[in-house]
């Protein structure tokens, strides 16, 4: 009779079980009261566990269970409107079941196991299905249909035996296959195996923000990666936040990873109040939030991140855009060196473990726009922030980051204190989809959308050097030319970048109030620098009133009669100079 495995060794969430036959990745249930853990390394007879719960008071000598599976979670009706921990406990059971605090040791089904979904069959005895095939619909929540696949795991492939419409729970059998395997609403996919698709696209299409300074300077493609980093107080919780609010992404899955508990709270009460602009309906109808705070066990942060990018490639293979929001890989990467120092491995840069950019790469390397098995157009665009100590862009997190996202929006603490909002700096962002969207904003917006861009952005350039300039010898030392480009450079700045996320107006902008935006302020530049040279005086030009009428437009629903009258009085106040 082989031995019973016990527990040889605790070291906070790293536990170290004997006489335990496993494989890398099984699930394990620790102690008497069988909290849940993962097996991360395999030594002989020693086998080295994170324990995903708080393992105060555990001892050794505790018997250990093997569960033979891996951490997966469960995939079906329910997943949206939901607030998941970190291995998709929903926190609403956990209350019911535990009060305000969250103790070990208790289970909780990822979707209602008594909740009955109507089901209608879209394909019928006799069919032939593959893996990841649609086979029929249920309404998840108004105007989302959640579209029912067969598993893309072995052995659910051939001949549709029976399969039938009607009342279901996620766990009830609604048909079988020929060979015997039956098919239900749900299934459970491995977080740490990416799910497969037909084949990848290329990023053609932008995530349409809202957000000037991103849809203009700096865009993200649908199913590219983007990085905010920013230090504390910046702002990167509320620019997440409004993405999550307006992108145009069909499901959002927002992942609060080792954030403050009371920013998390800000989220989960805020969200749930949110109306869907699109539809008019709650925001949270296409929303699956995942919260995992600061003080909640460091294990099941590390797992949150592959929970969320799980339950987002669950979507996108129905044929969704999905936007995941990642608040902070920093925070998930902090976890990663907490367990690694646990495990005795040779640390890297800063403490951090030698693998930490492989680890990155492999989250990031998760996104894109895809064909699915179901033959379905879907995507998943990561946008992740970072929180580099005393922001530091150097640390190793944001380093690495760097490595593998093309579009930076860096967070300046110093736009901040001004009160610029977003306080993205424009002169150590980027963003390598530009070219590969031009063609998108050709069709859609307007054809000199990307010259526009290019002009701003030497604008702005251009007003950084003059500024050093400006320090030594002051603006009247200037030739007039440059004074204007000062002027210029502070329109586009205070009047196109500045952004109120909390005006019901400003909050959105959409793309062609942002190009027309751009073209009033570039028009007001040209006539401008026409005058210049027919020799009216620079102190003259900056005194006519059009120019600062610009600010108010951002705030007026009926933007295309203003901007109108705007350039027509600018006309005429030049036309008298």
């Amino acid at each position: 009779m082989a031995e019973k495995s016990y527990i040889y060794r605790i070291a906070g969430p790293v536990v170290i079980a004997k006489n335990l036959n496993a494989r890398i990745n099984d699930l394990v249930r620790v102690g008497d009261e069988k909290l849940m853990g993962e097996v991360i390394k395999i030594q002989g007879d020693h086998v080295t566990i994170q324990v995903y719960e708080e393992t105060t008071g555990l001892k050794p000598g505790e018997p250990v269970i093997n569960t033979e599976e891996a951490l997966s979670v469960q995939l079906g009706p329910g997943l949206l409107y939901s607030i998941y921990d970190g291995i998709q406990r929903p926190l609403k059971v956990l209350e019911d079941k535990m009060g305000s605090f969250i103790q070990r040791g208790v289970d909780a089904d990822g979707l209602d196991p008594d909740k009955k979904w109507e089901f209608k069959a879209t394909s019928s005895a006799g069919d032939v299905v593959d893996p990841g095939m649609i086979i029929g619909e249920v309404e998840e929540k108004e105007g989302m249909t959640h579209r029912i696949m067969i598993p893309p795991l072995p052995g659910y492939e051939g001949t549709i035996k029976t399969l039938k419409s009607g009342k279901f729970t996620v766990n009830d059998v609604i048909g079988t296959l020929v060979n015997g395997t039956e098919i239900k609403l749900s299934h459970r996919w491995p977080v740490r195996i990416p799910r497969k698709v037909r084949n990848k696209l290329m990023p053609t299409i932008p995530l349409i923000t809202g957000q000037r300074i991103f849809d203009a300077l700096f865009p993200l493609a649908k199913g590219g990666v983007a990085a905010i980093p920013g230090p504390f107080g910046a702002g990167k919780t509320v620019a997440q936040q409004q993405l999550a609010k307006w992108c145009d992404a069909e499901v959002i899955v927002y992942i609060g990873c080792g954030e403050r508990g009371n920013e998390m709270t800000e989220v989960l009460t805020e969200f749930p109040e949110l109306e869907d602009p699109k539809t008019g309906k709650p925001l949270m109808n296409r929303t699956v939030l995942i919260a995992n705070t600061s003080n909640m066990p460091v294990a099941a942060r590390e797992a949150s991140v592959y929970t969320g990018i799980t339950i987002a490639e669950y979507y996108r293979d129905m044929g969704y855009s999905v936007a995941l929001m990642a608040d902070s890989t920093s925070r998930w990467a902090e976890a990663m060196r907490e367990i690694s120092s646990r495990l005795e491995e040779m640390p890297g840069e800063e403490g951090y473990p030698a693998y930490l950019s492989t680890r990155l790469a492999e989250f990031y390397e998760r996104a894109g726009r895809a064909m699915s098995l179901s033959g379905k157009e879907g995507s998943v665009s990561v946008i992740g922030a970072v929180s580099p100590p005393g922001g530091d862009f150097s640390e190793p997190v944001t380093q690495n980051t760097l490595r593998v996202v093309k579009t930076f929006w860096a967070l300046d603490a110093r736009l901040a204190q001004r009160r610029h909002f977003p306080s993205i700096n424009w002169l150590t962002s980027y963003s390598l989809y530009k070219n590969t969207l031009k063609d998108y904003y050709v069709e859609n917006v307007n054809p000199k959308w990307l010259e526009y861009i290019n002009r701003f952005m030497d604008i702005l350039q251009e007003e950084e050097k003059l500024l050093e300039i400006v320090q030594l010898v002051g603006s009247d030392a200037l030739p007039e030319k440059q004074q204007l480009t000062l002027e210029v450079a502070r329109i586009i700045r205070e009047y196109f970048l500045q952004q109120n996320a909390f005006h019901e107006v400003d909050t959105f902008c959409q793309l062609e109030k942002t190009y027309l935006l751009m073209d009033t302020i570039l028009h007001f530049s040209k006539v401008a620098n026409n005058a210049l040279e027919e020799g009216v005086g620079i102190e003259t030009i900056l005194v006519t009133d059009a120019k600062d009428k610009i600010a108010e437009v951002k705030f007026v629903k009926d933007y295309k009669k203003e901007l109108a009258k705007i350039r027509s009085q600018m006309d005429r106040e030049f036309d008298k100079l």
